[in-house]
């Protein structure tokens, strides 16, 4: 499973970016795509998920509730992560992730990562 994401950029304390990740390869066995994000000094950390299967079963950490949205289009293998309200403390490389796990539970968890994109927030 290869991942590829895009989307990353530099913006204004307050303005929105839309992440884009696209996998490919042997995808059908992934049950979970999401982002986890990591900033300079900090360890990877969890963002948001959403299941690949019919439900489309969304989660998020807290600090992105209500700003962020995870959605995907199936037919092109896509995760998208809608991110306003953007604030400072975005700052990051955003890494894609999918995992084989059905529910899993920590970044140990993900079986495959993209090569990060980075987003930048200015004050």
């Amino acid at each position: 499973v290869q991942l590829q994401a895009s989307g990353g950029g530099l913006v204004q304390t307050g303005g929105s970016l839309r992440l884009s990740c696209e996998g490919s390869g042997s995808i059908f066995g992934v049950s979970v795509m999401g982002w986890y994000r990591q900033a300079p000094g900090n360890q990877r950390e969890f963002v948001a998920t959403i299941t690949r299967d019919d439900n489309g079963i969304t989660k998020y950490a807290d600090f992105v509730k209500g700003r962020f949205t995870i959605s995907r289009d199936s037919a092109k293998n896509t995760v998208y992560l809608q991110m306003n309200s953007l604030k400072p403390e975005d700052t990051a490389v955003y890494y894609c992730a999918a995992s084989m796990t059905v529910i899993p539970l920590s970044r140990f968890e993900y079986d495959y990562w993209g090569q990060g994109t980075l987003v930048t927030v200015s004050s």
